[in-house]
């Protein structure tokens, strides 16, 4: 997990050379002005989610990881929570292969981290997030990158 500015986001392209698509997208494109959905970036290996979701309680929340992609995840409007756990130590769950997504109910989190407007959290597959916590509703934009 990397929690960061997003002017930074470049920083980061060592770690995977499609970073960059990411990084050159935000340059050229406001995240405000996205149209909710899917817009595909790089066919389906980069492509961004621009959700409008309504906040969750910390006991709403429920953790998740996937294997096949890494989750950039940007909040817009308002800041927002996620809890956090290794994979590694979580409980064995049934995986959507389709969705490249696990739910992991039940599980209370091993922290929580607040990212505000102008930061990103990235998630990686070993690593398990509790996403959208917070209060109202959360304008946001997750991208996906193929690991």
């Amino acid at each position: 997990m990397i929690v960061d500015s997003i002017e930074n986001l470049e920083a980061y392209i060592s770690l995977n050379p499609s970073f960059k698509i990411v990084a050159e997208f935000l340059k050229n494109n406001n995240l405000e002005n996205l149209e909710k959905g899917r817009t595909l970036i790089k066919d389906t290996d980069v492509f961004v989610n621009i959700e409008n979701v309504k906040g969750k309680s910390i006991s709403e929340a429920v953790l998740e990881y996937h294997r096949k992609m890494i989750d950039i995840q940007i909040p817009i409007n308002a800041e927002e929570t996620y809890g956090y756990s290794p994979v590694k130590g979580l409980p064995e769950v049934e995986f959507n292969v389709e969705n490249d997504i696990a739910k992991v109910p039940g599980r209370t989190p091993q922290f929580y981290l607040k990212v505000k407007p102008g930061q990103f959290v990235m998630f990686f597959p070993q690593d398990g997030h509790a996403p959208c916590i917070g209060e109202g509703e959360i304008h946001k934009a997750i991208f996906k990158v193929k690991y």
